[in-house]
C-alpha cells in the first residue's frame, strides 16, 4: 500500500509541474475550456504538493530525531524519542490525508449534486427525522460555503418533511456528498410518545450528480407529460392555473413531479433536470452493482436500500455502519458536523481503489 502511495505521489508532483507549464503556455490561454480544466486541476494538485512537501519535511525531521534518540545523553535521547513519536503520528496522518487526493478523480465528482430526502418507515416521526436531516445537511453545506437551490419541498405532518429535493453547487460537491446515499435510521423517544418508549424510524437520502443534456439524451417519445393545478402554499398561481407538471419516463418508469415554480415552463425545466439526474444515477447504480458483484465494495453507493447510519439519541451516538465509525456527539452531528464520517468514507474508498 505504501509503495503505491509513493508512486502515485511522484506521478502527481510531476503532473503538477506539467500543469504549471501548460498554464504558462500562450496556446493554453487561447482555449477557454482547456484553460478552465487546467485551472481546476492545478487547484486540486496544489493541495497535493503542499501536503507532499510537508510529508517530506516531516520524514526528514523524523530521521534526524531517530539518530538523536540513539545518542549517549539520556536526557537528550528521551526528548528525541518524544519527538520521534510526534513525527511518526504526523507522517501517518499526512499519508491518510494524501491517499484520497492521489486517487484519480471521477469526472462527476466536480458536478453539483441533487439531494433528495424522503421520510421512510415510522409515520410522523420519520417525517420529523427527515426534517432533522435536511437541517443537518443545510448547516454542513453552509459551513462549506456551497449554495443551495430548493427544487421541490413537500411538508409532512407535525412540521416534518415528506420530501425535500434541492440542488447543491460548489467545489467538488458530488464527490464529497455521494456517500450520503442510503437509509438513515433514528432511535429516539418521539415527541408524540406518552410512555417514553424508544421508537425506530428511518429516512432515505439520495445524492445524484447533476446531469447535463449530453449525459442523458431523452427522446420525446419516451415521455408522458401531465399538467395539473398546484396545491399548497406558493402564491397567486396556486390552484388557479395548470402550472404543475408531472413527467413519466416510460422506459424506466421514473416519475418526477414539480409544482414549486410559478410557471408551467419553469416547472417542466426543473422536472427535466431532476429526471436527467435520476436516469444518470440509475445508470451509475447499475454499473456500481456490477462492480460490486465482481468485487466487494465497502462504501458502495449502488444499493439505495442499504442502512448506512444510525442516530441513537438516548445514547448520544451516531454510527456509520460501512466504516464502523461512531461519534458520541449527536448534537454536533445534527448541527452539520459530519466531516469525520465523510473523511473516513473517502479514505476507505481510496484504500480500496489503490489495492484493486
Amino acid at each position: 500500500m505504501l509503495s503505491h502511495l509513493r508512486d502515485r505521489m511522484t506521478e502527481a508532483l510531476e503532473r503538477a509541474k506539467e500543469v504549471e507549464q501548460l498554464l504558462a503556455d500562450p496556446e493554453t490561454t487561447r482555449d477557454a475550456a482547456r484553460l478552465a480544466d487546467l485551472g481546476r486541476e492545478h487547484h486540486r494538485l496544489a493541495e497535493v504538493v503542499a501536503k507532499a512537501n510537508r510529508l517530506a519535511k516531516a520524514e526528514q525531521e523524523l530521521e534526524e530525531a531517530r539518530e538523536m534518540a540513539a545518542g549517549d545523553d539520556p536526557d537528550f535521547a528521551m526528548e528525541a524519542r518524544a519527538e520521534v513519536t510526534r513525527l511518526e503520528e504526523e507522517c501517518a496522518t499526512l499519508e491518510k490525508v494524501l491517499l484520497p487526493l492521489l486517487i484519480p478523480r471521477d469526472p462527476l465528482d466536480d458536478r453539483p449534486a441533487i439531494m433528495e430526502i424522503r421520510a421512510g418507515t415510522g409515520g410522523d416521526e420519520a417525517g420529523l427525522f427527515a426534517g432533522d436531516l435536511q437541517r443537518m445537511y443545510t448547516r454542513f453545506i453552509e459551513r462549506r460555503g456551497w449554495r443551495i437551490e430548493v427544487i421541490s419541498y413537500s411538508e409532512g405532518s407535525l412540521g416534518g418533511v415528506k420530501e425535500a429535493v434541492f440542488k447543491v453547487s460548489g467545489d467538488g460537491v458530488f464527490g464529497i456528498l455521494r456517500w450520503e446515499s442510503g437509509v438513515h435510521r433514528v432511535q429516539r423517544v418521539p415527541a408524540t410518545e406518552t410512555q417514553g418508549r424508544i421508537h425506530t424510524s428511518a429516512a432515505t437520502v439520495a445524492v445524484l450528480p447533476e446531469a447535463e443534456e449530453v449525459d442523458m439524451r431523452i427522446e420525446d417519445k419516451d415521455l408522458r407529460i401531465d399538467v395539473f393545478r398546484s396545491s399548497g402554499p406558493g402564491g397567486q398561481s396556486v390552484n388557479t392555473t395548470d402550472s404543475a407538471v408531472r413527467i413519466t419516463h416510460i422506459p424506466s418508469g421514473i416519475v418526477v413531479s414539480q409544482q414549486d415554480q410559478k410557471s408551467q415552463l419553469q416547472n417542466k425545466q426543473k422536472a427535466m433536470d431532476v429526471l436527467r439526474s435520476r436516469l444518470l444515477d440509475l445508470r451509475l447504480s447499475e454499473q456500481e452493482a456490477e462492480r460490486s458483484r465482481l468485487r466487494k465494495s465497502q462504501v458502495s453507493t449502488g444499493d439505495r436500500s442499504a442502512k448506512i447510519r444510525t442516530y441513537n439519541f438516548p445514547q448520544g451516538r451516531v454510527t456509520d455502519h460501512r466504516v464502523g465509525v461512531t461519534l458520541y456527539d449527536i448534537d454536533g452531528v445534527m448541527n452539520g458536523d459530519i466531516t469525520p464520517f465523510l473523511d473516513a468514507l473517502a479514505l476507505a474508498n481510496a484504500e480500496e481503489r489503490l489495492s484493486a
